[in-house]
Parts: structure tokens; C-alpha cells; sequence
């Protein structure tokens, strides 16, 4: 297995990035990631990956991903899960860094993005955990893929601080657009993309702009980290999470390329966090949104004012708007996604370790 990721390490190589906008489509050799973060599938099973680093969003043939073996369809409950990819990458769970965990729809397989190593010498890598718990390396050695390149991503500085994580922080697949978010180095940099697929280009981009209720004024620099499709009287409209905690409504028909869009925020969830994924289901005839945090655990939403909640324009010291209830069944949430109809499959951090779980849908 060591061999393995040696293989995989000389495959993911650092990519070359450019200003202009590109495409590409290729068999052989896999993509040359130079990062992974944020994780997202199409209903055929696609699954979409964001080289954040190289601002650049590859598209994976869900045919050509299986490989060779069988895998157990949907996903088993994993102890220490970064214990076990860090034995089979060869080094320690301390240098496993897991960037998000998507479910595949069609195997219910959970795939998980992860950072290998420390600093610049980290090296990107995809993992799978199957219906029996296992846990396997993805390799990518001959996966059919497209990829688009974002413009004008933040500058990839070396020294200092730097936003080029946070070029591609969220995607989303939606009638055949993938809706992406995250930051440009203009001056209204926080961006909403809506990149047709299959690919052809990636244009510049809705710039995105909101009033920011914990800190008291317009916001045009912070990014959106996670984002829904809510539809209410015919209408889509995305529904985003910003750090420190505004919800906040962009009706979908608005993002246009080059528009300068502001957003209502329709909820205050509390300052002094931020968002880290949100999983839209129904139940009991209702829909609702649930909502990992960093600080304010788990929250379920009702979507049932999100098309007409109206929007809050003063500044809002603890919460406001549509109201959310905490989760108090679990805690310790550091990603989720959607497992199924009826369960939700959670990273949870238990003392140094992560643990992976399908959990009931509340």
C-alpha cells in the first residue's frame, strides 16, 4: 500500500496556474492536483474536486473512479477514521488533515478528501469508506476527468497570510450548473460562479455582497463556506452561510456574470463561529436544513420562511430572524453530508481522534 501513495505522490503533482480561464479533458495520466479541499457529486455520480491552490475544479467519471475491486454499497460506521488513512498513507494521524467528505448517491459510498504531510510538503489524496467500514486509497491514475480553471484566484503567497485556500470554498451541482463559491483577488472578492456542465469555460463571476448583522456592516471580501438550493413558489434561491453567523438568501436567477449582487440576510446565528456544511432533507412532509458549526454544534432549520423571511439590516448581538434548534444528540461535528433519505453521515472528533457514523436524520 506504501507503494501505493509513492505511485499516487508522483501523480499529483504541483500544477501550473494561470490567470485565463481553462479546460481540459484527459484520460491519462490522472489530474495533477496540487491540493483537495471541498468535495461535491452530480446525481449520475460524478464527483466534483476542488484544487483550491490551483483554483481549479476537476470533474471524475464516476465509471472510471470505482477501479477494479467490488465495494459494499452505502457506508459503515469507522472508528479513528484518520488513524486508519494514516496508516495506509504511511505516517501519522497527526499529519492527516481532512478537508470534506462527500456521498456518492448512486454507491452511498463516502469519500473523503485529505491532506497528507505538513506545510508545503503536503500532498493531496482521495479515500473512500464503503458499506463494511473499509477504508481505501482512490487512485487516480487513470480516471476520465474534465477540469476548469477559475479566474483571477487570490494571489498564492508563500509569506504572510494568504486567501488562496479559500478560492473554491463550496460547489454545488444544479439543473446541469455547478454553483460554486469562494474568493477572487478583485476588490468585491467574495464570488458566486455558475459554470455550465459538462465544461466549457468559467466566467468572471457575480461579485456578492451582504449586510453582515454580528459586525455591523457591509460585507464584500468574506466568503460564502457553505450554501443550499432552496426552492419556494417556483423560485430557487441559494441559501449561504457566512462566518460569524449570517444566513443569508441569493435568489438563484440573480447570479449573473460580472452583476455586483446583494444578499438579504434573513438569520443571525451567533457570532464567533463559522459554517461548516449544510445538508438540506425533508421529513414528516417538512424540509428542513441541518447545519454543522464550529461553534454552535449542529442546528436544524426549517426552510419554511427562507423565501419570505425579511431581510435584517441593523446589527443583531446574539440571534435574529429564522430561528434554529440545537442538536444536542451529537456533538463535535467537523463535516457532514447527506447519507440517504433518512440518515446524514457525520465526521465527529472524540478526544485527538475523528470518527465517521451514519446518524438518524432528527
Amino acid at each position: 500500500m506504501r507503494s501505493s501513495i509513492v505511485k499516487l505522490a508522483l501523480v499529483l503533482t504541483v500544477a501550473t496556474v494561470t490567470a485565463s480561464v481553462s479546460v481540459s479533458a484527459r484520460v491519462t495520466p490522472g489530474p495533477s492536483l496540487s491540493s483537495i479541499g471541498t468535495l461535491a457529486f452530480g446525481a449520475d455520480g460524478t464527483l466534483f474536486a476542488a484544487d483550491p491552490m490551483a483554483a481549479t475544479i476537476y470533474a471524475i467519471d464516476r465509471g472510471t473512479l470505482s477501479g477494479a475491486r467490488d465495494f459494499k454499497v452505502g457506508t459503515n460506521d469507522v472508528a479513528s477514521l484518520d488513524e486508519k488513512i494514516a496508516a495506509i498513507a504511511g505516517t501519522a494521524a497527526t499529519e492527516v488533515a481532512i478537508k470534506d467528505i462527500a456521498v456518492d448517491p448512486k454507491s452511498h459510498n463516502t469519500f473523503v478528501s485529505v491532506m497528507r504531510g505538513l506545510g508545503a510538503a503536503a500532498q493531496p489524496a482521495l479515500f473512500r469508506v464503503d458499506g463494511h467500514g473499509d477504508v481505501s486509497l482512490v487512485s487516480l491514475d487513470t480516471v476520465k476527468f474534465t477540469s476548469v480553471a477559475l479566474p483571477n484566484p487570490p494571489a498564492a503567497q508563500t509569506t504572510g497570510r494568504s486567501n488562496r485556500s479559500q478560492s473554491i470554498t463550496k460547489m454545488a451541482l444544479v439543473d446541469n450548473k455547478l454553483y460554486v463559491t469562494g474568493l477572487s483577488n478583485e476588490e468585491f472578492s467574495s464570488k458566486f460562479w455558475a459554470i455550465p456542465y459538462p465544461f466549457k469555460s468559467a466566467d468572471q463571476g457575480t461579485s456578492v455582497e451582504i449586510w453582515h448583522t454580528s459586525h455591523n456592516r457591509f460585507e464584500t471580501n468574506a466568503p460564502i463556506l457553505t450554501f443550499v438550493p432552496n426552492k419556494t413558489n417556483g423560485k430557487t434561491n441559494f441559501i449561504a452561510g457566512y462566518t460569524c453567523t449570517p444566513l443569508v438568501r441569493f435568489p438563484i436567477a440573480d447570479l449573473k456574470p460580472g452583476a455586483k449582487v446583494m444578499g438579504t440576510t434573513i438569520a443571525e446565528l451567533g457570532a464567533g463561529n463559522q459554517p461548516i456544511d449544510m445538508v438540506l432533507y425533508t421529513k414528516g412532509g417538512h424540509e428542513y436544513v441541518l447545519m454543522a458549526n464550529t461553534r454552535h454544534g449542529v442546528l436544524k432549520i426549517s426552510t419554511d420562511q427562507f423565501g419570505t423571511a425579511p431581510g435584517l439590516t441593523t446589527k443583531v448581538d446574539n440571534t435574529a430572524g429564522v430561528p434554529a434548534e440545537a442538536m444536542t444528540s451529537v456533538s463535535g461535528v467537523v463535516q457532514l453530508d447527506l447519507l440517504d433519505a433518512t440518515h446524514s453521515v457525520m465526521l465527529m472528533k472524540v478526544g485527538t481522534t475523528f470518527n465517521l457514523s451514519a446518524v438518524v436524520l432528527p
